[in-house]
């Protein structure tokens, strides 16, 4: 895009004809037409550059903005809150003085098309955000959807995800606590990889992205800015995949673990010197983003020399460098007189530091360039002031047929037989299946502060060795569901993070999410999209756990094939004491099996409706959002008070799946009886939500039924924990109906997915 003689404003200013390639770097005409009008002239390349991937749908935000304000309108008053939407991530109050930051983000396109760097980017630009709050991370988690697990390319792209994540969390030192995989073929060519990064620190340590202070220099360090992710994930993320589109393989980031790794400890001592006044890290659009971010943000302008900027390819012209997603960079804003000992802590880290520009005490965001300005701007016009579309949506036409086509039609088991045969089914299916030889390559306890991971029901980290404060995270999303409903699934999908979290005995305080969801284009697309986040908005006012930050990542479409909407919910929540804790696995053989919350006939979206029947149709499982919170609160108290020894809770696959699992980790058999009211069939596969299952010892088993009972919180009593994984007596048995030995159980469970990807 260089232009002989150089492309300044004053030179755009007297060649208002030529003609610049906006089309090419993903703007529309009108788009292009409001740019100029903004500026008065046609840009210069510097400044197309820059607008092209700030307006871009990943980075503006331009289709979804109108809904995500229900966020802020809908806000329940939380007490908790210090940081909220607008940051580089939310920051909670977890109490004795500490603050918890958390976000969840996608890489789903530069995954596709470049697995292992696409998914080990999307790690380190989340454990970025993180930083950039003032934190230190401490865990990270990894929400991912596949398509079908037997399809060729699943084996292409899973594999090298898997490894991307485990490669860059495990180098960095950092634990992945937690996380799903789902297989469906509605994301064989739009795989998801959400990944999601908490961080800690002192109250007084919260930093954030604004360029105050006029004189105040900017200093760019971290990697050296390349010609890898020119555009990367600001631009691949926003159109829909194509594949007679050329190859989009140079839009992918390259990562280097070992320098982000610096860049942390040389960043956190920075902080801890008092050093930086604002802060931002490099993360999509780049320069781009981090100077007119910092400068909007700020109270005056900005001031950069672009030539400053280390560069690993001297050929990259100015335009290149500004949108280069070159990773393990960031900006901070430090005070003259502070410079030069910032600079010392650079050194001492071998992290490459350079003063870039100054803040100044204007409004415009100035760049130059061998001695010529090229950027003259206002830098809220590039970085919060783009378009902002009210996208036609409608229901589509298929939805009543969807609906009407109900899973409780389905043909079921006549048998003890069959209902034998589908459990084993039900339990060795792909998204039902143990994925161990996945979460078996990530690093869950480096740091040595993990108390709980994967298969736990949330991931749980101890702050404070002192006290035992802790915190856990459950990210959760059932696309099926939301297909049939997206305004109940996205409801479902926080219904279930909540739980998770609260199953462990954490105390649910707020909410990040990652939506996924096809064209914006398409007005079927955004009736779900609008849906989903009317949905979540009023769920997270009922439950009062506010949404602190996110992500949307929309054109998750090849062709005319949209994925299914996929609001993925993350669920933040304090446990006072870690010790507390309560894990999924049955613990000792006599401990009674407690079913919490009602049972209906429900199957709309179902794992026993995919698994058995192929089958997606009808509506799905009742959301009663005051019920979760009062099994949370039960569940909360009875870890606390120390009544029950294992819980878990139910959602896909319903009962049966649940006990198996906590059977399986426990190496502790289950002897079951069905409840009064419930026929054998509903008791094992209903999906029914707000629900668990719990292992009462008999010492507690009066207290508990007593505390439930005072609440209103049904309960039935639905078996024993019996036989240990030693024990040939060591069952999963359904009295009357089936027996399963922990051998054939484990058996199914845990070879189908090392039997797919081998």
């Amino acid at each position: 895009m260089s232009r002989t003689p150089l492309d300044t404003v004053e030179h755009a200013a007297e060649t208002p004809d030529v003609e610049l390639p906006w089309a090419e770097l993903g703007l529309k005409k009108d788009e292009y037409e409001r740019v100029v009008e903004i500026l008065g002239r046609r840009p210069t390349g510097a400044e197309l550059a820059m607008y092209s991937v700030m307006w871009s749908e990943h980075c503006s935000y331009k289709s979804s903005k109108v809904h995500l304000r229900q966020f802020g309108e809908k806000a329940p008053q939380s007490d908790a809150l210090l940081v909220g939407i607008g940051e580089n991530a939310g920051v909670v109050d977890v109490g004795q003085g500490y603050a918890v930051t958390f976000k969840v983000e996608s890489h789903n396109h530069p995954s596709y098309v470049e697995p292992y760097q696409g998914a080990a980017t999307g790690v380190g630009g989340i454990v970025r955000d993180i930083i950039a709050m003032g934190a230190r991370p401490v865990a990270v988690v990894d929400p991912l959807r596949f398509g079908a697990a037997d399809h060729p390319d699943t084996k292409r792209v899973l594999p090298g995800v898997v490894a991307g994540i485990g490669g860059y969390g495990n180098c960095l030192g950092l634990p992945n606590i937690g996380g799903e995989v789902v297989f469906d073929a509605c994301y064989q060519g739009n795989p998801l990889v959400n990944a999601g990064a908490i961080g800690v620190m002192r109250h007084e340590d919260i930093h954030l992205a604004k360029a105050s202070g006029a004189g105040n220099k900017v200093i760019l360090y971290g990697a050296r800015t390349g010609g890898d992710g020119i555009g990367g994930a600001s631009i691949l993320a926003s159109e829909t995949f194509d594949d007679a589109k050329p190859s989009k393989r140079p839009a992918v980031q390259v990562g280097d673990p070992f320098q982000e790794k610096l860049l942390i400890e040389c960043t956190l001592e920075a902080f801890a010197e008092k050093l930086v006044v604002g802060i931002q890290d490099l993360g999509a659009a780049g320069l781009s983003c981090a100077t007119s971010e910092l400068a909007s943000n700020g109270s005056g302008g900005m001031r950069v020399t672009l030539d400053d900027v280390p560069l690993r390819d001297s050929t990259l012209s100015p335009e290149e460098i500004l949108m280069s997603e070159s990773q393990e960079r960031m900006c901070a804003v430090v005070e003259p007189e502070k410079v030069d000992r910032f600079l010392e802590i650079c050194d001492k880290w071998d992290v490459i530091a350079t003063v870039i520009g100054e803040v100044t005490d204007g409004d415009r965001l100035e760049i130059f360039w061998h001695g010529g300005k090229i950027v003259d701007v206002d830098p809220r016009t590039v970085a919060h002031d783009g378009p902002v579309y009210e996208r036609p949506y409608a229901r589509p036409d298929w939805q009543d047929a969807l609906q009407a086509d109900d899973a409780n039609k389905l043909a079921r088991p006549g048998s003890g037989e069959e209902l034998k045969d589908q459990v084993l089914k039900l339990v060795a299916s792909p998204n039902q299946a143990s994925k161990s030889w996945i979460t078996s390559q990530y690093d869950h306890f480096v740091q040595g502060n993990t108390v709980l991971a994967q298969p736990e029901d949330s991931g749980m980290i101890r702050i404070d060795e002192e006290t035992g404060l802790g915190v856990a995270i459950a990210t959760d999303g059932n696309g099926r569901y939301a297909k049939l409903d997206p305004y109940a699934g996205a409801q479902l999908a926080l219904a279930e993070a909540y739980r998770n979290v609260a199953t462990t005995g954490a105390k649910p305080l707020a909410v990040s999410d990652c939506l996924n969801f096809g064209s914006p284009e398409d007005p079927a697309v955004m009736w779900q999209f609008a849906e989903a986040v009317r949905g979540l908005a009023d769920a997270c006012l009922q439950l009062g756990t506010p949404v602190t930050g996110g992500n949307v990542s929309l054109y998750n479409q090849t062709g005319e094939a949209a994925i299914h909407p996929t609001p993925v919910v993350a669920v933040l929540g304090v446990i006072d004491d870690v010790a507390r804790r309560t894990p999924v696995a049955f613990q000792e053989e006599g401990q009674l099996l407690y079913l919490l919350g009602d049972t209906r006939e429900e199957f709309g979206g179902s794992a026993w409706s995919q698994v058995i029947h192929d089958h997606l149709g009808g509506l799905p499982p009742k959301v009663d959002l005051e019920r979760e919170r009062l099994l949370g609160e039960i569940l909360i108290s009875a870890s606390r008070d120390g009544m029950i020894d294992s819980a878990h809770d139910l959602s896909d696959g319903g009962l049966i799946q649940a006990v198996v699992e906590s059977a399986l980790l426990g190496g502790k058999g289950a002897r079951l009886v069905v409840p009064d009211g419930l026929d054998a069939f509903t008791f094992l596969f209903s999906e029914s939500a707000g629900r668990a299952v719990v292992a009462v010892p008999r010492s507690e088993e009066v207290r508990f039924n007593d505390m439930c009972g005072a609440r209103g919180l049904p309960v039935a009593r639905i078996g024993v924990v019996d036989g240990t994984a030693s024990d040939s007596n060591a069952v999963v048995e359904l009295q009357g109906e089936f027996a399963l030995s922990l051998e054939e159980l484990r058996e199914a469970h845990e070879g189908t997915i090392p039997a797919l990807l081998a």
